[in-house]
């Protein structure tokens, strides 16, 4: 009697929120490396990574039944669904994608046997200073500077909710800076430098930045699903900066003329927070949110030896980086009447 063949179902690599800036790039760079077992996880998956052999599950982190669906038969994940946003009144919401989409992420990873999980945080649960100071991942977390801002805050709490509910399996954080580069269609990373082109920065903030190309952590993302150690978290940046040079760096490659205004840190956050106040008693949106200003009048610099040396993460010129996001936002976000 013939014996009957055992059916083999290939592990996928669930990529949730694939759709966004990060995700887009990460699952290009794995179909280019000639991956085939992709599942991305987004409210709507386009159609030409559908075109491209990925399997789609259309549907939100916060589902318990879409995420059962997308974890079957999962082999890693790549956590990258999250909501970008310097607006507290949408903390919320911040608090419902980061921390129950999250917790429940983990319930059905580990339901699913799920061994590895690559979480995307950010820089910011590290790397924020009122000083020029330089972090490294063995700086304590700045607990009591990021609690004032809600995205950074979720993003905080979501690493500890994954470090707690993924206990036993191998997860890897990565903690990248500002990205910018090329196809952030949404605008969720990008639209400081898309408000510089188009004239409607006021004035020059006093702290300072830390950015890198979305394509050098995407390759980073990829690297650390071999290399990365579990339970350790990865800064990933290219350029410490002020914003004085900044602006001087996007003047010189794009022509446009940087704020000269200089504000005294203490005055920028009063004036920006009477702005706001003003604007929402008249029931309009602000043209300034106060946690924006009071941002950049900090310091964000950190040191990327320790993704450099274990992920072989190589970030590319920063000029390089500027130029390709201007040459992107400048072919499609200004065209005529893009800032009315």
């Amino acid at each position: 009697m013939a014996k009957k063949a055992i059916t083999r179902i290939a592990k996928r690599i669930l990529i949730t929120g694939g759709t966004g800036f990060l995700g887009t790039h990460v699952v290009r760079q794995f179909i280019e490396a000639g991956e085939k077992n992709l599942r991305v996880m987004a409210s709507r998956v386009p159609a030409w990574m559908k075109e491209a052999g990925i399997e789609a599950v259309e549907g939100s982190v916060t589902d318990r039944d879409d995420l059962a669906t997308a974890c079957k038969n999962a082999s890693a994940i790549f956590h990258l669904a999250g909501k970008v946003s310097r607006n507290n009144d949408e903390a919320s919401e911040m608090n419902r994608i980061h921390l129950d989409g999250t917790r429940l992420l983990c319930d059905a990873a580990k339901e699913a046997s799920v061994s590895t999980m690559i979480l995307a945080s950010s820089s910011g649960t590290i790397a924020v200073s009122e000083e020029e100071t330089v972090a490294d991942e063995t700086f304590p977390q700045p607990v009591h500077i990021l609690s004032r801002w809600s995205y950074y805050a979720s993003k905080y709490y979501q690493e500890r909710t994954a470090l707690e509910a993924f206990k036993g399996e191998r997860l890897v954080i990565l903690n990248p800076s500002l990205l910018l580069g090329p196809d952030d269609e949404r605008l969720s990373s990008t639209k400081p430098v898309l408000d510089f082109l188009g004239r409607r920065v006021p004035y020059c903030p006093g702290g300072g930045l830390n950015f890198v190309d979305v394509r050098d952590v995407a390759s980073a993302f990829l690297i650390a699903l071999e290399r990365g150690r579990d339970r350790e978290r990865y800064l990933l940046g290219a350029a410490n900066m002020t914003f004085e040079e900044f602006f001087s760096r996007l003047e010189r490659l794009s022509g446009v003329a940087a704020p000269k205004i200089r504000v005294p840190k203490r005055l920028a956050t009063t004036a920006s927070s009477i702005v706001d106040s003003v604007f929402k008693n008249w029931g309009k949106a602000s043209p300034i949110i106060p946690n924006e200003v009071e941002q950049a009048e900090h310091f964000w610099y950190f040191d990327s030896s320790k993704a450099i040396d274990e992920l072989a993460f190589t970030p590319r010129d920063p000029q390089e980086t500027l130029q390709d996001t201007i040459r992107y936002l400048r072919t499609n976000f200004l065209g005529d009447g893009a800032f009315s």
